[in-house]
């Protein structure tokens, strides 16, 4: 296989149609424009696809919610006060049991913010983000490789669970330019007898989020909780780095943990014992694998491009048993290695 060298939103927008997306709908706004232009130039290349330039992001979600019912596979995408506006369509595959793919390029916020690279929207994505109980699958890459890779890996999983599944990077990921090589997709697994098509067999298909009735949407809310805990159980991702002989491990994601390494290189020059726990499933966390790292290793710093969110997480995941510092830079504001390594050099000397 040869490696290509591309840009981040072109490289998941390649693999998608490469893992079978034959139905695209989306709206523009930066920084993820390129991933809408590349569905436009290439899904008409596709045998069956379909690329739809919708009036909003509502208009979107909706969309590609009624191709998945149909059975196609589908994908929308769009940046952070854009997937704001997806949420009610999220929520309502989540409840229909549609699989489907959502993209965020995360750029500043709140509101409009700007369009720099930001990791603000975590609860937004991890806590579901609209209402009633129920997940989305969080994919969090590091790499241009890993965005190829996970993105057709969150097809078979959307299929597999029959859920929606959130690709999260940022607009610094979407932008950079990395060689990548794309691997063979799997062969589609998906049981058609949850298609909505013409019914033939004079049998009607009903796919519905609207249970009136108390009782059986109670009934609904578990079976969904109990699909989660399959989901938790068996497909939770993380990255350890230089973490056997770590004194002080640095927590982040994505772009965060690609300025990590940065650091934690110059602090081994300077002798100092700092590894990276990388989660790549931020729902499901990685919880389980953190906790049993901190029966060796108790000091810890959690860097994220925002206020402070997977911090949260980290807290649970760890519950007292170790000491969590933080450092956040939110806004849009993206650190040097340089600097991450003076903050994390000022905690280790603790």
């Amino acid at each position: 296989m040869n490696k290509v060298l591309m840009s981040g939103n072109n490289i998941i927008a390649e693999a998608a149609i490469r893992a079978g997306c034959r139905f695209y709908a989306g709206y523009p706004i930066t920084p993820q424009n390129e991933l809408t232009e590349y569905m436009a130039e290439h899904m008409r290349n596709a045998e069956g696809g379909v690329f739809i330039q919708s009036e909003s992001e509502i208009a979107a979600i909706h969309m590609i919610t009624g191709a998945s019912a149909a059975g196609a596979r589908v994908m929308t995408s769009s940046s952070s006060p854009g997937i704001s506006l997806k949420q009610e369509g999220i929520s309502s595959m989540a409840a229909c049991e549609l699989p489907g793919i959502i993209v965020n390029i995360m750029r500043g916020g709140p509101g409009l913010g700007n369009i720099r690279p930001s990791q603000g929207d975590y609860f937004q994505a991890t806590r579901g983000g609209g209402h009633g109980d129920y997940r989305t699958i969080v994919y969090a890459p590091a790499t241009c490789q890993e965005l190829a890779d996970l993105t057709m890996d969150a097809f078979d999983l959307a299929d597999k669970y029959r859920t929606p599944v959130m690709i999260l990077a940022d607009g610094m990921m979407g932008q950079m330019m990395e060689p990548v090589i794309f691997k063979k997709p799997k062969p589609r697994q998906y049981s058609k007898k949850f298609i909505m098509h013409g019914a033939g067999n004079g049998k009607s298909k009903i796919i519905r989020g609207l249970i009136l009735d108390a009782i059986d949407m109670e009934a609904h809310n578990w079976k969904l909780a109990r699909k989660y805990q399959v989901i938790t159980d068996n497909e939770t991702l993380h990255e350890e780095y230089k973490t056997e002989d770590a004194q002080l491990v640095i927590i982040a994601y994505g772009t965060a943990a690609r300025i990590a390494k940065g650091a934690i290189k110059r602090l081994r020059g300077n002798g100092m014992k700092v590894g990276l726990f990388r989660p790549i499933t931020l729902w499901p966390f990685p919880e389980l694998k953190l906790r049993a790292l901190s029966a060796k290793i108790k000091n810890y710093l959690v860097f994220e491009m925002s206020t402070g969110q997977m911090l949260e997480d980290v807290r649970l995941a760890l519950q007292g048993y170790a000491n969590i510092e933080f450092h956040g830079r939110p806004g849009g504001v993206v650190p040097t290695p340089a600097e991450l390594a003076n903050v994390v050099a000022k905690h280790y000397e603790k």
